[in-house]
């Protein structure tokens, strides 16, 4: 397993000095969203991402001996408006052909809400959503396949693809080797649901596995208004199932962590580091 960091959750400092630090905590890779890490906005419009800016930050992380395992681009492609929908498909091509160029395999997405506040209400877990957002994405999968890059949708209790057994008829829709799966475990979960946590990542494994291209690493506690995320090892997170997963059929995927804090961005990754070498 390379254990990386969500880029922008590292210490704020210059864009290089940034890449530093993060290997420096003992990182090998990074998930980056250039709106979250670039100062300017200007460098994360679209027509911003040209193929110079594209070999300049793949120097920057080469120097560093790091990769960028994901690039994302969390849009929402079941967005109603039409115009906003065409921006959003081609921002998402961008973000493609960047990827490959960058040397970056995968462009990260989640899979929204059909509605134009990318909220979440009732309507997103209906089969009409569901069918809607696999229209969508197909077009940019076909993109994806022309350019060499992997699309990864994440699921998410709140989103339309909410659920493993969802995420698969996604993937059975599209039947595409360039269409996989952001793993994160704790965004399968909700209030609801989240007593169930062994059983819901046995599914989420046992459908989902061999498409699984990156896995996010993050904790939860249950509290009155739902639960709340934060670094692996502050939780209630049994990363068991998910550990010995990796261990035994992925042992080299990337796997980022997410709500950290500079400050203990390191425990979390020893203890995931930990919990790895005892299984």
């Amino acid at each position: 397993m390379q254990i990386g960091l969500r880029f922008h959750d590292a210490k704020v400092l210059p864009f290089e000095e940034r890449i530093r630090e993060v290997k420096n905590q003992g990182f090998s890779c990074v998930h980056m969203a250039l709106s979250k890490v670039m100062p300017n906005p200007a460098l994360s419009a679209p027509e911003a991402l040209t193929p110079g800016y594209a070999m300049y930050l793949k120097r920057c992380f080469q120097r560093e001996g790091m990769d960028v395992a994901v690039l994302g681009c969390y849009f929402n492609l079941a967005n109603p408006n039409p115009g906003q929908l065409k921006e959003i498909v081609e921002t998402y091509k961008t973000h493609i052909r960047f990827a490959s160029l960058l040397g970056c395999g995968v462009v990260g997405t989640e899979t929204g809400a059909p509605n134009e506040a990318y909220a979440f209400e009732p309507a997103c877990h209906s089969e009409e959503a569901l069918a809607l957002f696999i229209e969508r994405v197909r077009p940019v999968v076909a993109y994806a396949e022309k350019m060499g890059v992997i699309l990864a949708i994440e699921p998410v209790f709140t989103h339309i693809v909410s659920t493993p057994k969802r995420a698969r008829r996604v993937l059975d829709a599209i039947d595409s080797p360039n269409l996989q799966i952001i793993l994160d475990p704790v965004n399968l979960l909700h209030i609801s649901n989240y007593r169930n946590q062994k059983e819901i990542f046995e599914e989420a494994i046992d459908l989902l596995g061999k498409d699984v291209a990156i896995v996010h690493i993050k904790d939860f506690v249950a509290k009155e208004e739902g639960l709340v995320s934060m670094a692996a090892g502050l939780g209630e997170m049994d990363y068991t199932p998910v550990i010995r997963f990796i261990k035994e059929r992925k042992p080299y995927i990337q796997a980022t962590l997410e709500d950290t804090i500079p400050e203990n961005a390191v425990q979390a990754r020893e203890f995931i580091q930990k919990l790895w070498e005892e299984a």
